[in-house]
Parts: structure tokens; C-alpha cells; sequence
């Protein structure tokens, strides 16, 4: 992934994640087990869950402390390789 995040932000700086997967209740979980991974305790899940007008999806947000280029796209590429997640924006 060749970002220009190193060129648009200034690090650390907080960062915000959408994710959204299918509506399963477990969706937090997974996405915190990888965040607990790689940002253990810089990060902070924003309230609501937002719900698709099917109800087929969920969309949660996070702000994320963040160092670097690397670590945003290490992120990415984590938290877009749980099972149940469609996209991370």
C-alpha cells in the first residue's frame, strides 16, 4: 500500500477508522482484538452502531492514536482482513 498519509498528517496524531461488516454482534470484538494488537490503549471506540438501512451491515468508528504511515496502513490491511468485515474507510 503506497499511502501520502506521511504527507498529509503530522505524527502522532488521532486517526479515525469506519469499519463495516455484517451485523453480527461480535463486530467490536474483533475489530478489538487487532487494535488491542497493534494500539493497545490508544484507541477509543465512538459511540453508536450504526445499522444499515437492510440491516444486513453495521458500522462502528474508532479514533485511533497513530505514529506513522506504516502503522495507518498496517491497520488497514489488519482490520480489513477480519472475516466479517466488508470495508474500512
Amino acid at each position: 500500500m503506497d499511502t501520502k498519509f506521511d504527507e498529509l498528517l503530522e505524527f502522532p496524531c488521532d486517526f479515525g477508522f469506519r469499519i463495516m461488516g455484517f451485523a453480527q454482534d461480535d463486530l467490536p470484538e474483533h475489530v478489538a482484538k487487532v487494535l488491542d494488537l497493534h494500539v493497545a490503549n490508544a484507541y477509543k471506540l465512538l459511540p453508536g452502531l450504526r445499522k444499515s438501512s437492510s440491516g444486513k451491515y453495521h458500522s462502528i468508528s474508532y479514533t485511533v492514536k497513530v505514529q506513522s504511515k506504516e502503522q495507518i496502513e498496517l491497520l488497514y490491511k489488519e482490520l480489513s482482513a477480519i472475516e466479517i468485515v466488508k470495508y474500512v474507510l
